[in-house]
């Protein structure tokens, strides 16, 4: 097992089991064994004890080698009493006060148990309608945002982190432009990602500069229209002024929904990826493709047989998973063994492209994008599907397309591309499919540990190519670039390409390369840079749409007081360091309150 110190750090302050008094019961290897055996039995029923514990085994290898990391509530809690392993839920909000709150008592158990959620304000009457029980008037979507981002204040997940949400509301929802603003002060509803769900007729109406239709949510008739360039813009302004709401494109979202007669996808968990149906569940699981490479001839190349095996074994962890979980909630329960969704993605990325010594903004990159989760998403199918034959397929399955297709799996989706914000440290890799943010810098996690990495590809060249120095490396962490270095080669500057390097068109085209073969959705944020114009994000916007993207995210360098990521200084302010709108405010252990980083650095 090869963990960098950082690795150690973030395992020891959140993923290791310790007794009352805080002193650890376990190593990483004891967390990975620990892991290993609670996933395996779920096949006790199925195999011999020996062939358990081959499966053990295998399951052990492939994550204490770094392969395959689970997502962090599986890593926190197999084998504990918790035993809560899934890490994106989508709650159901009714349009009465019970069920508004009865939803909000449930996101708390969730929360508790180590879970972020999503939700759809969107059936929510909009503020200043009637309500005919009391006679009173409804106060709208945004008000009740507010009052579940206070209760999950409240509420600390399992004694290990704090909870994150993902706020939507249609885009034709009366109140759509008080949701829009609502986050225009950064010290407001601090626990919630907002994305605006954005339909076609929305997208058509933006296209031809004409109005579109608000429909009340709860009598489902026309209360007025707005026009739709002018909505469009003002979702801009605020991506552009500190990089929320996102887009969703709530039809695309449905047109993949695998079971649509069970209903339609609202909302996602809180980075985006996971579009969910209401009581749903996903776990997810990422492949290290820093790994998946050999060496041909001395030449580096993807091992599609090693990827291949790594999938197959993947597959049937995430499905095990599904069965020893312990759901905070029996609507849960039964909404995700009915559908079996699970979630395999990648991270090391980045870390790839640098070994093939392809450039991360160039077609080739594309193509190999392509060609890599093409073969991970049919190896995951085949694996779903011989899953299904010793097993049987997913309950809901006579509702589902594969019925029509005669298609019989296990799982109802298999991939999803996650941001890996911990589990990259741990795997010492580039989170998701992300470019490197650079190539030297400090990432500032968990109540403002300061953790600082360099790149051991671009390291191992820089001395290969004789002109690593510490005086070179601290040039590079402060200025966050090579580009320009006259003392680094031409070629070596084109290779190791990071985040503000590259276009924001390439950044799209990354994302809509591999949602191309993704069942679910894609995280990514797009990086701008502080530079960037308002156009610019228009432009993003509507690159994204026209690729095929399920949604998008953009950050513009800068544009929050306070960020995870950060290269010397932004705008001139000495800040925390920085990262990306996902990772930051991703359900994990790197997810900061903005007002407690406010305190810290008074």
């Amino acid at each position: 097992m090869n963990l960098s110190d950082n690795a150690i750090r973030v395992l020891e302050r959140r993923y290791l089991s310790k007794d009352e008094a805080g002193r650890l019961l376990e190593d990483a290897d004891g967390m990975f064994h620990r892991v290993a055996k609670a996933v395996a039995a779920a096949d006790a029923a199925y195999v011999s004890e020996a062939e358990l514990q081959t499966i053990e085994n295998e399951f052990y290898e492939m994550m204490a080698g770094l392969e395959f990391l689970p997502n962090s509530p599986t890593l926190m809690n197999a084998g504990r009493p918790l035993g809560q392993l899934s890490a994106c839920f989508v709650l159901p909000i009714e349009d009465t006060m019970e069920g508004i709150f009865e939803t909000l008592k449930n996101a708390a158990m969730i929360h508790k148990s180590g879970g972020g959620t999503g939700f759809s304000f969107s059936r929510l009457r909009q503020k200043g309608a009637s309500v005919n029980t009391t006679g009173g008037v409804a106060s709208g979507p945004i008000s009740f945002m507010k009052v579940f981002n206070a209760a999950t204040e409240a509420v600390k997940q399992g004694g290990t982190r704090r909870g994150a949400n993902m706020g939507i509301l249609r885009v034709d929802h009366p109140d759509i432009l008080e949701f829009i603003t609502a986050k225009k002060d950064n010290a407001d509803i601090t626990n919630f990602n907002i994305s605006v769900g954005i339909t076609e007729e929305f997208m058509k109406a933006v296209e031809e500069n004409r109005e579109y239709d608000l429909i009340d949510p709860h009598k489902k008739v026309v209360t007025g229209q707005l026009n739709a360039r002018e909505v469009f813009d003002v979702i801009v302004d605020m991506a552009w002024s500190n990089g929320e709401p996102g887009i969703i494109f709530l039809d695309r979202l449905n047109e993949k929904n695998a079971t649509p007669e069970l209903g339609a996808f609202e909302s996602t968990n809180p980075c985006g990826e996971q579009p969910l149906l209401p009581y749903e569940s996903c776990n997810l699981g990422s492949i290290n493709l820093s790994l998946m490479i050999k060496n041909t001839r001395n030449k580096a190349a993807v091992d599609f047989e090693r990827i291949g095996t790594v999938v197959k074994k993947a597959v049937h962890f995430l499905d095990n998973v599904i069965d020893v979980n312990k759901y905070p909630l029996p609507e849960i329960d039964q909404m995700t063994k009915g559908n079996r969704k699970i979630g395999l993605g990648v991270m090391g990325w980045a870390d790839m492209l640098y070994q093939l010594k392809i450039p991360y903004n160039s077609q080739q990159a594309i193509e190999l994008a392509e060609q890599v989760m093409s073969f991970i998403q049919k190896q995951a199918k085949t694996a779903s599907a011989k899953l299904a034959e010793l097993k049987g397929v997913f309950s809901n399955y006579d509702q589902s397309i594969y019925a029509q297709q005669g298609v019989r799996l296990r799982n109802a989706t298999t991939t999803t591309i996650a941001p890996t914000g911990t589990l990259s440290i741990i795997a010492g890799v580039s989170s998701g499919i992300e470019p490197l943010f650079a190539l030297s810098y400090i990432r500032n996690v968990m109540d403002n540990d300061e953790l600082i990495e360099t790149n051991p590809y671009f390291e191992q060249v820089a001395k290969d190519g004789q002109f690593y120095s510490n005086k070179l490396m601290k040039t590079i962490a402060n200025r966050g670039t090579i580009k320009g270095l006259t003392e680094i080669p031409e070629a070596i500057q084109q290779i190791f390409v990071t985040a503000h390097d590259i276009s924001p068109e390439w950044h799209v085209r990354m994302q809509a390369s591999f949602q191309k073969y993704t069942d679910n959705a894609v995280s990514k944020t797009v990086n701008l840079s502080s530079k960037a114009t308002r156009e610019d994000v228009k432009d993003v916007f509507n690159l994204a749409y026209k690729t095929g993207c399920k949604g998008v995210t953009i950050y513009r360098d800068g544009s929050r007081d306070l960020q995870v990521l950060n290269i010397g200084k932004v705008n001139g302010k000495e800040t925390v360091d920085q990262d990306t709108r996902q990772e930051a405010f991703a359900p994990g252990p790197g997810r900061i309150s903005l007002p407690d980083l406010r305190k810290k650095l008074k």
